[in-house]
């Protein structure tokens, strides 16, 4: 068992200040794999220091001083996709088939697109008699999640550092493992001391003391919408900007005349991967009235496809849930739907067959539910899909619109034009019209409580930036 008792902070790894330990666990055995050093305020104000003290010098450096330790790092990511899948199997979960072509290549791909983007990024222009200059925001506290727990590392730190910003990073509690790998490419890839930190820990500790601090300019956080309004309010206090990639419940509109066989299984392949662990998951299936039998025995049919087993198999498609206290909230979210009317069509509260050991969860798919039921407006971050009739496009807009979230969505249609229209309709930050593929370079964040900013390409690079005009 890997026993860590260290923070990466000032450029090298040193014992941390609080003591304490946190335990990773396997979520597929429930075995504890590792442990992690249990950060303290006292190591945040380590880290801030460092990051403080690198901040100015890292900042005024040229595009070309950024650039060379930044393409390192990417090619040290490429170096090690193998090991970066398998430390995301054993510590979240993800079959070793999504943890290679997603959890370990999007990091990746996202990587290569910041180092192309700033080769190429004007920091100044002329407006009049005005010269104006995107300048680095300062230190960055970034506060990412368990659910991709590389991608979101990467979709902050990468652009931080390419605007000249210094950073700590709090990585998830729960997966704590591959942060740290990252740490060590940080490393190796010759970054001055300081530029990035990391402190290891639980967020009551660690990130409300990181969001707080007076030493930390930005607060860039992914997570759940509760826990992104009290980033909001210590961040609040000090003046700071912030950055929030919050909660999701995301429609999926399937408008007539569209494929509904494509769609429906694009759905449950969508809703069903990561175990319904992705915060844009399509939870809700709006298919008109006419068609919503054919639906539901559509969805019932993708399901059994996706049967929960052991991640490290080739053969698994859907792995657990990354902790017991994750598969307990799923599992009421499904009891609550049906004690509230929805009909089981597949999958259940129940354990899956076969799998006593694991924080597992059938693949539920729930039909008859009404747009003001809990499974239709919470966000339930597992392998639910919640299946919704609707009467006419006015009436499935509302369905769409009709919670407090944003993030992203969906629309089918027998033509492009016909979705580009609904979709320009929706309150979300996403729309995928017919499966559209996912681009790395489009900026992605919500509407509502989904949160502010955005992430990724040039929209990502410029939420770490900060304007200065000079007039001549």
């Amino acid at each position: 068992m890997q026993q860590h008792a260290d923070q990466y902070i000032g450029g090298g790894w040193r014992p941390s200040l609080g003591g304490g330990a946190l335990e990773v666990r396997n979520p597929a055995t429930e075995e504890v794999i590792a442990t992690v050093a249990a950060g303290t305020a006292a190591d945040v104000d380590a880290a801030v220091a460092a990051a403080r003290a690198a901040a100015r010098d890292w900042g005024l450096t040229s595009r070309e001083e950024r650039l060379a330790p930044l393409t390192r790092l990417r090619d040290g990511l490429a170096a090690r996709q193998q090991e970066i899948a398998e430390t995301i199997v054993a510590e979240q979960g993800s079959p070793i088939g999504f943890a290679t072509g997603v959890q370990a290549a999007l990091p990746l791909l996202v990587a290569s697109s910041y180092v192309e983007l700033l080769a190429g990024y004007e920091f100044q222009e002329k407006i009049g008699n005005s010269t104006v200059y995107a300048e680095p925001a300062g230190v960055v506290a970034a506060i990412t999640p368990w659910n991709y727990p590389l991608h979101q590392v990467v979709a902050k730190v990468l652009p931080a550092l390419a605007a000249g910003c210094t950073v700590v990073l709090k990585p998830a509690e729960d997966t704590p493992l591959v942060a740290r790998l990252f740490a060590e490419l940080v490393d190796q890839a010759g970054f001055p001391a300081g530029v990035f930190n990391l402190v290891t820990g639980v967020g009551s500790e660690v990130g409300a003391a990181l969001a707080a601090h007076p030493g930390v300019d930005l607060v860039s956080f992914t997570g759940s919408t509760a826990v992104g309004r009290s980033i909001a309010e210590h961040a609040g206090r000090g003046i700071k900007k912030v950055a929030l990639e919050l909660g999701g419940k995301s429609a999926n509109v399937v408008l007539p005349g569209a494929d509904l066989g494509r769609a429906v299984n694009v759905n449950a392949a969508n809703v069903f991967a990561n175990s319904g662990q992705t915060c844009t998951a399509w939870t809700r299936l709006l298919v008109h009235q006419d068609q919503y039998e054919e639906a539901v025995a559509i969805a019932a049919k993708a399901a059994a496809k996706y049967q929960p087993g052991d991640p490290s198999s080739a053969e698994t498609r859907m792995g657990p849930l990354v902790s017991a206290k994750q598969r307990e909230r799923v599992r009421g979210y499904i009891r609550a739907g049906v004690e509230q009317g929805a009909r089981l069509v597949v999958g259940g509260a129940e354990a899956p067959d076969g799998l006593p050991t694991g924080y597992y969860v059938q693949p539920t798919v729930l039909a008859d539910v009404t747009p003001e039921m809990t499974v239709a407006q919470e966000e339930i971050f597992g392998p639910v899909l919640s299946i919704i009739a609707y009467r006419d496009e006015d009436h499935a807009l509302e369905i769409a619109n009709g919670t407090e979230y944003g993030l992203a969505g969906g629309v089918w249609a027998a033509d492009e034009a016909t979705a580009a229209a609904f979709a320009r309709r929706m309150d979300a930050g996403q729309v995928d019209i017919n499966g559209g593929r996912f681009n790395p370079l489009a900026p992605f964040g919500g509407y509502k409580s989904s949160g502010v900013g955005r992430e990724l390409g040039r929209h990502g690079l410029e939420e770490f930036l900060q304007t200065k005009s000079i007039q001549f």
